[in-house]
């Protein structure tokens, strides 16, 4: 039996609830990811597909298929941002896939990126700190932001290694964002296929919270009490930090895990701070957006 999960026609952080939902809780069926209709992929909705299909393998479930976009445009973007590379290990794909270079893309600032371990932290980091550099001058951002950046991708990367159980992926790009904010943002994407924020703080959080605990909580704990499983001293730093980064910045940050999403929401933006009772989905999933300055 196959059972069909319809990938949203623009697939991004506000459409990925509705992706959660139909990827549901998968029996003993396979699962065919439809994308011929997806206009548009954001690379938070393309490193969550590829932690959908690592959760299926993780779980040992039959390899589920993938449609291409029928949209050549829409499909040659994804080549271009090494999505297809990446996802034939976890995917049936059908379709044609564009033959595309991922060398030299202006906006494509760091590849769809697998996240292992340490040194695929430090990988990364070390291939984005010229490209990001130049795209936050073009955003108008002063110098300092670009170490902040860096720093902000590293702790997001550094979540999968040290709390997930498992890998994940990791995506950076610049683009327009004619739909929200019209203007040039820089977006770090992270996903894993991992155990969640909620199941990763449970020794240490779950008996002091109490009946209260949840993946809410969980959420609120991490990004605002700088909590960590990990007893060592200063450790739980990194999302406070990347917090305070998007402050400075004016710019938006987000964490779902599980049923629930916290976001900080800048003044450009409508979303709600705290979102629960989600549809469940595996691992966790952040995003960070820092918007072009606006000028006179």
């Amino acid at each position: 039996m196959t059972r069909v999960v319809e990938v949203p026609v623009h697939f991004d952080h506000d459409t990925f609830d509705q992706f959660a939902g139909a990827f549901g809780e998968p029996k003993d069926e396979r699962l065919l990811f439809d994308a011929h209709a997806t206009k548009w992929g954001s690379p938070y909705g393309l490193v969550g597909l590829l932690a959908a299909g690592q959760w299926l393998q993780e779980q040992q479930r039959t390899k589920p298929l993938l449609t291409i976009p029928n949209d050549r445009d829409v499909a040659h973007y994804w080549a271009r941002t090494g999505f297809f590379r990446n996802a034939e290990n976890f995917f049936e794909l059908h379709g044609k896939i564009p033959h595309v270079s991922t060398s030299g893309s202006s906006d494509v600032l760091l590849e769809v990126t697998p996240v292992r371990g340490a040194s695929d932290v430090h990988g990364v980091v070390d291939r984005i700190q010229d490209r990001a550099a130049a795209i936050l001058r073009e955003l108008g951002l002063q110098a300092q932001a670009t170490m902040g950046f860096a720093m902000a991708l590293s702790e997001a990367c550094q979540n999968i290694v040290e709390h997930a159980g498992t890998g994940g992926w990791v995506a950076v790009q610049a683009y327009h964002w004619r739909r929200r904010l019209g203007r040039r943002v820089a977006v770090i994407a992270v996903a894993d296929a991992g155990v969640g924020f909620r199941a990763s703080l449970e020794s240490t959080q779950a008996q002091r919270v109490g009946d209260r605990w949840s993946d809410a909580a969980a959420l609120e704990a991490a990004i605002f009490q700088g909590v960590s499983r990990f007893r060592d001293p200063g450790r739980g730093q990194g999302l406070l930090g990347m917090r305070r980064y998007v402050d400075r910045w004016n710019g938006k940050l987000s964490l779902r895990s599980g049923t629930a999403r916290l976001s900080i929401v800048p003044a450009w933006d409508d979303d709600v701070p705290m979102a629960d009772g989600l549809p469940e989905f595996p691992g966790s999933q952040v995003q960070l957006i820092i918007p072009a300055k606006l000028t006179n």
